[in-house]
């Protein structure tokens, strides 16, 4: 088993952050497997090395360690650049210049709000046209063309149901692959990625659950192996909202100057003490 934790260094890691990453290090520890941390740095406007160095920080005070060196997606733009490419000469990336607004004001009906879907408001096409002969564009906004990759592949959701080609169309659309100014996108980088680390069980948050088959979906294309997915609760606040990076007081560091111990923080997210 290799298992991973993959934060980005956007911000301070919370209670949310605590309970993935030592249930992803318990499932390997338990298992007598490995566990790898990654950085997701592609989105370089909001990443910061001291949002870096502070990961580091709290996971090793939470009593974790990983194999170094630490993946950085930062240093991996030519392989997804590669991978881009393989989808662009095999027809199903298309270059997009809309704007949200657009594809909002595109897709909603009279009277109706815009579809939304897994990644957000369905995209309606209005670039599926565009030409798609030679070179893949760069510093483009690229979008998988579904119509063309889903009915290339076979996926099978964890009811061992198949899902069938129109509820990629339908239900999720056009996604974007590459954005403008990172070069890839987060569909795109972490399926490389977990392919590259040799990952064997994902292990992330209820909220990512709804991805999962995109992700399924670009590792036929791109032909790489589908990990198991493991999609756990979310730690919520006292009012029931979702802790986000936003949530300084509920940051690890936050509790770390207020006096509380590694075994607290389990206590508080719910996983029992460790003795790895």
């Amino acid at each position: 088993m290799i298992t991973r934790f993959a934060p980005s260094p956007t911000g301070p890691l919370h209670l949310g952050h605590a309970y993935s990453a030592l249930l992803a290090y318990d499932m390997a520890q338990a298992a007598g497997g490995t566990f790898l941390l990654r950085i997701e740095d592609i989105d370089q406007t909001r990443a910061r090395p001291g949002w870096e160095m502070q990961i580091y920080d709290d996971l090793h005070w939470l009593g974790i360690d990983w194999p170094e060196p630490v993946m950085r997606q930062s240093d991996r733009l030519p392989t997804y650049a590669a991978a881009l490419d393989q989808l662009w000469n095999a027809g199903l990336l298309y270059p997009c210049t809309c704007k949200r607004r657009d594809i909002a004001a595109a897709a909603s009906a009279p009277q109706e709000g815009a579809p939304i879907g897994t990644d957000g408001i369905i995209y309606p096409g209005t670039c599926r046209h565009r030409n798609r002969s030679g070179p893949r564009p760069t510093g483009a906004v690229l979008r998988l063309d579904m119509t063309r990759a889903a009915r290339q592949v076979t996926y099978h959701d964890t009811s061992t149901q198949i899902v069938l080609p129109d509820t990629f169309i339908n239900a999720i659309g056009d996604v974007v692959l590459a954005r403008r100014d990172m070069g890839t996108s987060y569909h795109l980088s972490v399926v490389i990625d977990d392919a590259a680390q040799g990952i064997t069980d994902v292990v992330r948050g209820a909220d990512l659950a709804a991805a999962t088959p995109i992700h399924a979906l670009l590792q036929q294309l791109l032909d790489l192996p589908t990990p198991r997915y493991h999609h756990h609760k979310l730690i919520r606040d006292d009012t029931g909202k979702r802790l986000a990076k936003r949530d300084d007081a509920r940051a690890i560091a936050t509790y770390r100057t207020a006096g509380h111990s590694p075994q607290s923080i389990r206590q508080m997210v719910g996983l029992p003490s460790s003795s790895w």
